[in-house]
């Protein structure tokens, strides 16, 4: 692994870094959620790669994110078949700043917004849902 390389050692192993790769593509996550998965799952190692490490390793291996044979017969057997992933999130946008400096000044939690509830096809960007909710919608039950 370390053959004929300049400069500092790799640490650690290309089989890890291969492992965090394909956690990666197949969980469709960026390079800073991997590394917080790794470092949340990894609590018996000592310490875990950063987010440079693992973009400059990822882009020397070669990751195959081709599916396995039995997906691949059932793709075949059935082309109209096709995968969606979706993204859902919410966020609050404030009504109006009126009154903001009383609030503050004696710390009056009554916000006063509205959530916006999105969901988006990964793949194509494309939104799926927009709904518009008062603030007291849980966001469970917005989308």
């Amino acid at each position: 692994m370390n053959e004929n390389k300049e400069g500092k050692k790799y640490r650690y192993p290309n089989s890890f870094i291969l492992v965090i790769g394909y956690i990666r593509v197949y969980l469709h996550l960026p390079y800073r959620q991997t590394e917080g998965i790794i470092k949340a799952t990894g609590k018996n190692i000592p310490s875990h790669p950063s987010y440079g490490q693992i973009c400059r390793r990822l882009s020397r291996l070669e990751i195959d994110s081709s599916s396995s044979s039995s997906s691949r017969i059932k793709e075949e057997e059935d082309n109209d078949y096709e995968d969606i992933v979706i993204a859902i999130d919410s966020t609050g946008i404030k009504v109006t700043n009126r009154g903001q400096w009383l609030r503050d000044k004696w710390n009056i939690r009554k916000k006063g917004y509205l959530k916006i509830h999105i969901a988006v096809n990964v793949k194509t960007k494309e939104i799926l849902s927009l709904k518009v909710t008062e603030e007291k919608v849980h966001d469970g039950r917005g989308s």
